[in-house]
């Protein structure tokens, strides 16, 4: 049972003047989501179009999985290197500069000629894409009071969510609808509602420059050890992996389980992904605004165990109608997402703003790092037998479960006494 956590009032510590009114503040957060949206949406519509990449190109899946994770990777190292500007500069100018490379970036890829132009374009939009996402997290801690963060993360995290779950039937539309483009019209259409984004973002977000006014002592790369090694960022480091290790390593195989093993008919994928996408747009604004009453901790922990019970069932499904189909995956996609929205609420709290951005810089580096790894463990234990069903997705499925409960265990050692 939740129960209601009193918020003490604490001194201003974000060094910003605040919004006018709720109109902008809202505004300012649906910028932000937009550009969350966009970035995710670029990774995700790559894994449906597979076999016409493989046919087109003429490269195998090998390569092909090498042209996945050139953005992850990509997005992994740039968060790393990232931790040695980010604080020096004004947030929002930063961040619509950052928006303006990976919109070209994006559209490279949809002109990319052959193979080796695709991974260069996929590796540059990485590269920009993962510093936008740590950078778009700390702007909001920056921006927004602790007591009203979890509301104001749950609607950037929406945008995230709905991402995730609407690249499969959103590449699949784009590509079969338009087939004079082809694997090329998801790139142009990101690329072209990218722009009308950074407009939405240049009106406004408006200019955060108060942790620019704190004194940064020593060399900047002790200072970026420090971040690195103090404990209670190594907690977090651990504890962000974790949750990407619980979801990431079920989800890439979600749609092949589905159809090999479930029985499901290849053309209600996108209707899975679909139905998750809008229980998700919904459903993040109210995980927000139950993790400013009750506390976040609170509210992760719950969500941690019931997403335990659409990830086992999803991994150990027999063949079902599709309307039982359609309400374990929805299930899994509010639960598994729904925990990210108190889980960055209490991460973004755990340091100064004068550092804030180095730290989600490396946050992001473990998230992009640990997604990528999730999907080589959980590839490296699936089969596919000589039935053509897949084998072994429940002993990932066990995997995950073990990493959600240790999530579970650790998030009380990871927020600072700010967070509680």
């Amino acid at each position: 049972m939740l129960h209601p956590t009193i918020h003490v009032k604490r001194p201003v510590t974000n060094y910003f003047q605040g919004f006018k009114g709720k109109k902008q503040e809202r505004f300012f957060l649906f910028a932000l989501a937009g550009i969350q949206f966009t970035h995710i949406l670029d990774f995700m519509v790559m894994m449906p179009l597979g076999p016409e990449f493989i046919r087109v190109l003429n490269i195998n899946t090998h390569q092909f999985g090498l042209l996945l994770s050139s953005y992850t990777f990509a997005a992994a190292i740039a968060g790393v290197f990232a931790t040695y500007f980010v604080d020096r500069f004004e947030r929002r100018n930063l961040l619509l500069s950052l928006y303006a490379c990976f919109i070209l970036a994006t559209f490279a890829c949809a002109l990319a000629p052959d193979y080796q132009s695709l991974f260069i374009a996929r590796a540059c939009a990485g590269t920009f894409g993962g510093i936008l996402g740590s950078l778009v997290q700390t702007i909001v801690a920056d921006s927004i009071a602790y007591e009203r963060r979890g509301k104001a993360i749950g609607i950037v995290m929406s945008a995230f969510s709905v991402s995730t779950v609407a690249g499969v039937p959103l590449s699949l539309f784009l590509s079969d609808y338009i087939p004079s483009l082809g694997w090329r019209a998801p790139f142009i259409f990101i690329a072209a509602i990218s722009l009308a984004i950074l407009y939405l973002g240049y009106r406004n977000i408006p200019q955060i420059r108060g942790h620019l006014n704190q004194v940064h002592e020593g060399s900047r790369l002790k200072q970026i050890l420090n971040v690195f090694v103090s404990h209670h960022h190594l907690r977090a480091f651990l504890f962000i992996a974790l949750i990407m290790l619980t979801g990431f390593t079920v989800i890439p195989y979600i749609a092949l389980y589905l159809t090999s093993n479930v029985g499901i008919d290849n053309s209600y994928i996108p209707l899975v992904y679909l139905c998750g996408g809008l229980a998700t747009l919904m459903s993040s604004r109210f995980i927000g605004h139950l993790a400013d009453r009750y506390g976040k901790v609170k509210v992760f922990k719950v969500l941690a165990i019931l997403s335990l019970v659409p990830i086992l069932i999803t991994t150990n499904l027999t063949p079902i109608p599709l309307w039982a189909v359609l309400i374990n995956s929805t299930a899994f996609f509010v639960l598994v997402s729904g925990r990210m929205i108190p889980a960055m609420a209490i991460v973004t709290q755990m340091v100064d703003n004068k550092i804030r951005g180095t730290f989600m810089s490396l946050i992001g580096s473990v998230q992009m790092l640990a997604s990528g790894l999730a999907s080589v463990i959980a590839g490296a234990i699936v089969t596919i037998g000589p039935d053509g069903k897949m084998e072994h997705y429940n002993l990932v499925g066990f995997g995950a479960a073990v990493c959600g409960l240790l999530t579970f265990y650790l998030v009380r050692y990871i927020h600072s006494d700010k967070a509680i």
